[in-house]
């Protein structure tokens, strides 16, 4: 079964990729490496199922003719620099959130999950969801609750289930960090999968009318839908370790269909927005071209923030630097076959050591400039 690489659903805020990059990090790594192996494109991956996104919209001054939706689709368009847009896929698109169903009806007919009278609060004010305990509402700050018992979606772990253990992350020699799994495995035994949010994918045909499904179950799902989309068995979801805890324990059920089976590929955080002006300085004293720095942030750090799961630090630029540089100078114009084979049985594999290999690095550096976190790379391209 084909690996396919697709970034973690990035959360739709107010913010573009050129004034953000880190957010493309996930993005450009999955394009980086699908394009290695040989693979057609793959959509963007977007979560615009926030409660944050309700309440820009709620604010907006054109609500009355602007639809969620649209909105939704217009600020992820202005996050790319102009040209021909990337192929997108959002948690509440058609093909998502029919799977969705498809997968939630399959779970209750098999019990793992449950529609059950379950008792919750709800804000005095507005009527939002706020949880099983008294806090404060997020979407009108109001702070006064009720209790309200109600009909929900809920997953009771059985007991010493794993929400998340080693085999879920895809990674040839690599383990994952233990307060990972730890932090997982401390959620509650009962999960409460629907929410109330303005947007979302409706629970309204299972009978839950007013709630969607648990956006932290959505981003899994969309990810098991684009693999569909382009006919992979073995998606591979690229995230940071927090955005990891945050959401493992909620697609803990919701990682397989149909056997295809989702896993995850943990990277760090790439320090693009820590002093700009050092790089910069960098390049200017090894000689580095604009265009060559265009490569090192678009596509070679990305790549090395899944070597250095921790995170890169600013102290690491100037020797990862000097490093690309030699890389690029010991491109060949041809890769050898055989060479090229054993780069895509490591990438295909999980194993990101090549990246730091100053023999395998230069067959897979790209040839243009990438845009919108879209690298090329030696199959079909310019190279």
């Amino acid at each position: 079964m084909s690996v396919l690489y697709v970034n973690g659903p990035v959360q739709n805020g107010p913010f573009t990729i050129a004034g953000r990059p880190g957010k493309a990090a996930g993005i450009r790594i999955a394009e980086a490496l699908n394009t290695l192996l040989g693979t057609g494109p793959v959509p963007h991956l977007w979560n615009t199922v926030t409660l944050a996104g309700d309440l820009r919209h709620r604010a907006a001054p054109d609500r009355d003719t602007v639809g969620r939706q649209e909105r939704e689709e217009r600020a992820i368009a202005a996050k790319y620099a102009p040209g021909p847009p990337p192929a997108v896929l959002t948690d509440t698109a058609a093909v998502v959130a029919a799977l969705a169903l498809e997968m939630t009806e399959r779970l209750l007919t098999e019990g793992t999950l449950a529609i059950t009278p379950a008792e919750v609060r709800l804000c005095t004010r507005c009527h939002h969801m706020t949880g099983a305990a008294a806090r404060t509402c997020r979407a009108c700050g109001h702070q006064g609750s009720r209790p309200r018992t109600r009909q929900l979606l809920l997953w009771e772990r059985p007991p010493d289930t794993l929400v998340l253990a080693r085999d879920d992350f895809h990674a040839h020699r690599a383990r994952p960090p233990g307060h990972l799994l730890t932090i997982a495995q401390n959620v509650p035994e009962r999960l409460i999968l629907s929410r109330t949010r303005d947007h979302g994918i409706s629970l309204a045909p299972l009978g839950l009318h007013g709630l969607v499904l648990d956006p932290r179950a959505g981003v899994h799902i969309a990810a098991l839908a684009a693999a569909s989309q382009c006919g992979a068995g073995r998606p591979v979801m690229t995230v940071t370790a927090n955005a990891a805890a945050n959401v493992a324990a909620y697609g803990t059920v919701f990682r397989r269909h149909n056997g295809t089976r989702l896993t995850y590929a943990l990277h760090g955080r790439v320090p693009y927005n820590d002093d700009p002006a050092v790089l910069q300085r960098l390049c200017e004293v090894h000689r580095v071209s604009p265009a060559l720095r265009e490569r090192f942030l678009t596509w070679f750090l990305p790549l090395c923030s899944l070597h250095f799961r921790a995170g890169i630090t600013p102290a690491q630029l100037p020797g990862l630097l000097k490093f690309w540089r030699r890389a690029h100078l010991a491109r060949q114009d041809t890769p050898g076959s055989d060479a090229l084979a054993e780069l895509r049985h490591r990438v295909a594999a999980g194993d990101m050591r090549w990246v730091m290999d100053i023999h395998t690095l230069p067959l897979a550096i790209p040839d243009p400039p990438a845009t919108h976190g879209s690298p090329q790379g030696p199959e079909g391209t310019s190279r």
